[in-house]
C-alpha cells in the first residue's frame, strides 16, 4: 500500500470522526422514528450555530404529534432571538386543545415581550381571581368605608401585546369603588347593598386597554371608619376658635396701649399742673410787689380757696394735692 493511499485513509477517517462529532445520530433517528424527520444538513447547520440541538428537535416533534403546523427553521429563529422555544410549543399546544386562535407567530412576539405566553393561555382558559388591597372611600355623609374587593378576570390572548397588567386592574377597580363609595349620599345604602359597587365598577370598563377581560367583581368585605365628616367640622371650629382667640388677645392688647398711652398722657398733664401751680406763689409775690394785688385781695382768694375746700371736705371729693411752701 503506497503512501497516497495511506494519506487518503487519514483523511477519511478524520471526515469520518468530525461527521460523527458533528452529526448527532441518535437524535436524527428520534426525529425519524417520530414521524417529524429532520434532514442531517439541518442538525448540522444547528451545531455549528451552537443551538441546542437536543431541545428544538424534542419542541419540534412535541408540536408535530400535537397536531400543530410548525417549522422548525421558525423555533430556531426563535431560539437564537432569546425566546422561550418549549415554553412557546406548549403554549400553541395548550390553545389548540382548548381551541383558542393563537398562531405560533403571536406566540413568539407575546414570548419576546416578556410575557409568560404558556401561563396566558391557561389564565385565558382557567380564569384568574386578583385580590385588591383595602381600599379606603368617604361617602358624602361623611362617614369612611373601607371595601375590599376579588376581581375575576382572563387573559385576552389579542390584547397581550401591549396590554396593561394586573396593577392597572387593581388600581382602575380602586378607583371604580372609591368613585362610586364617594357619590353615595349614605354610607348606610352602601352597606345595605354592596352589589351596587360592583355593578357600577362593571360598567365603567376598567379592563379597556389591558391584557385581561373582567368578568366579576366582589365586594369581599366592607368595613365602617372614622366619621370623618365630623372630624373636620371639629378641626374647623378649633380653627375658629384660635382666630378668634388671636383676634381678641389683638384687640386686648391694643387696649392695653391705648390705657398705657392714656396714663402716661395723665402723667404728663399732672406734671404741667404741678408746673404751673409752683408758679403760683411767685406770681403772688410779684403782684404784690408790684402793687398789682393787694393785700385784702390775697386774704379773700385764701377765704375762697378754705371755703372751697370746706364744701370738697364736705361733698367726699378730694381736692388735688399741691405742693405749697
Amino acid at each position: 500500500m503506497g503512501i497516497g493511499w495511506i494519506i487518503l485513509l487519514v483523511i477519511l477517517g478524520i471526515l469520518l470522526i468530525a461527521i460523527i462529532c458533528l452529526v448527532p445520530f441518535n437524535i436524527w433517528f428520534r426525529a425519524l422514528v417520530s414521524g417529524a424527520p429532520v434532514s442531517i444538513p439541518r442538525l448540522i447547520g444547528m451545531r455549528l450555530r451552537r443551538i441546542k440541538v437536543a431541545m428544538i428537535v424534542d419542541a419540534y416533534i412535541t408540536g408535530k404529534k400535537a397536531g400543530l403546523d410548525i417549522d422548525i427553521a421558525t423555533l430556531e429563529t426563535h431560539y437564537m432571538a432569546k425566546g422561550d422555544v418549549i415554553k412557546v410549543v406548549n403554549a400553541l399546544i395548550s390553545a389548540y386543545s382548548a381551541n383558542i386562535e393563537l398562531d405560533i407567530k403571536t406566540a413568539m412576539a407575546i414570548d419576546l415581550a416578556g410575557r409568560d405566553v404558556l401561563n396566558a393561555v391557561r389564565v385565558s382558559v382557567n380564569p384568574k381571581v386578583i385580590e385588591t388591597p383595602m381600599i379606603s372611600a368617604i361617602a358624602k355623609d361623611g362617614i369612611e368605608l373601607r371595601a375590599k374587593a376579588r376581581v375575576t378576570v382572563r387573559a385576552n390572548i389579542a390584547r397581550l401585546i401591549g396590554g396593561a397588567g394586573e396593577e392597572t386592574i387593581i388600581a382602575r377597580v380602586g378607583e371604580g369603588i372609591v368613585t362610586t363609595i364617594g357619590s353615595a349620599l349614605s354610607h348606610k345604602a352602601v352597606l345595605e347593598n354592596p352589589d351596587s359597587i360592583s355593578r357600577m365598577v362593571l360598567d365603567k370598563g376598567l379592563d379597556k386597554g389591558t391584557a385581561y377581560e373582567i368578568l366579576s367583581i366582589d365586594i369581599a368585605d366592607v368595613d365602617v371608619g372614622r366619621n370623618i365628616g365630623a372630624q373636620l367640622q371639629m378641626d374647623q371650629a378649633e380653627a375658629d376658635k384660635r382666630v378668634a382667640q388671636a383676634k381678641a388677645e389683638e384687640r386686648r392688647a391694643l387696649a392695653i396701649a391705648q390705657e398705657q398711652e392714656m396714663k402716661a398722657r395723665t402723667q404728663e398733664m399732672r406734671a404741667a399742673v404741678v408746673s404751673a401751680e409752683a408758679e403760683v406763689p411767685k406770681a403772688l409775690a410779684e403782684a404784690l410787689k408790684n402793687g398789682k394785688m393787694g393785700v385784702m385781695d390775697y386774704y379773700n382768694m385764701l377765704n375762697l380757696q378754705a371755703d372751697t375746700a370746706m364744701r370738697n371736705s364736705i361733698s367726699g371729693e378730694v381736692p388735688p394735692q399741691s405742693d405749697k411752701k
